[in-house]
């Protein structure tokens, strides 16, 4: 099953640092981010996951929960953390999932089915494509998705800035310009037309261009 934007989110049980979850179940009504990552004691993963830790209460305020998920078995995982903590000041507070046995990589196309059925004896390298990023909303369809190398730390900062535009867009009829920080001017969706939006901003807007209509952000 191949995922793109708008496909439902596949749910899933897992093994995790917190207990057993049910994806959607732990999900609720709020959003949800679910990050990648190939292999337990890796670099550039250990600056990740404290830096997630780090935005926790952001990403708190905003119902959206968190999880991680790593190619090895729960206990690693457990062991894992304390290096975090030591590296970045940091302990992740939010579930990491167990997938040693590759199934839910596989699930959300990240690894092919003949990868086996075993994290043991694998590299990071050999599960490079486990680096996505999968933003989920309350409907539990993925809203977007995001790909990095193995060599690339993730702006979580970037993707907070990204659930704020999509939180303020699927409730208001309007988008968000390129590099657009909350409390900054946005644009009408195209799919109001010039009527609905004088009675919805009676105050106007400003249009550079008929198809591009500016206005403050919605409270």
């Amino acid at each position: 099953m191949s995922l793109r934007i708008g496909s439902k989110a596949p749910d899933f049980e897992a093994d995790t640092t917190v207990g057993k979850i049910k994806f959607h179940d732990f999900l609720g009504d709020g959003w949800g981010i679910l990050f990648s990552h190939p292999k337990d004691f890796t670099p550039v993963c250990t600056t990740e996951l404290g830096a997630v830790a780090k935005l926790k209460s952001e990403f708190d305020k905003r119902n959206v929960k968190v999880l991680g998920l790593s190619i090895d078995p729960v206990d690693d995982h457990k062991r894992w953390v304390g290096d975090i903590k030591d590296v970045t000041g940091y302990l992740p507070d939010y579930p990491l999932i167990g997938d040693h046995d590759l199934k839910i990589a596989k699930l959300y196309n990240m690894l092919p089915e003949e990868s086996g059925d075993s994290a043991k004896g694998r590299s990071a390298a050999d599960n490079a494509t486990v680096r996505t990023v999968y933003i989920v909303g309350p409907d539990k369809q993925i809203k977007a998705q995001l790909h990095y190398p193995m060599t690339t730390g993730r702006n979580f900062d970037e993707i907070l800035r990204m659930v704020d535009s999509m939180q303020l867009t699927a409730k208001h009829k309007v988008a968000t310009p390129a590099d657009w920080q909350p409390g900054q001017d946005v644009i009408i969706a195209g799919s109001v037309s010039d009527d609905e939006a004088k009675q919805k901003y009676p105050q106007g807007w400003k249009a550079p261009k008929p198809y591009l209509r500016i206005v403050s952000q919605p409270k």
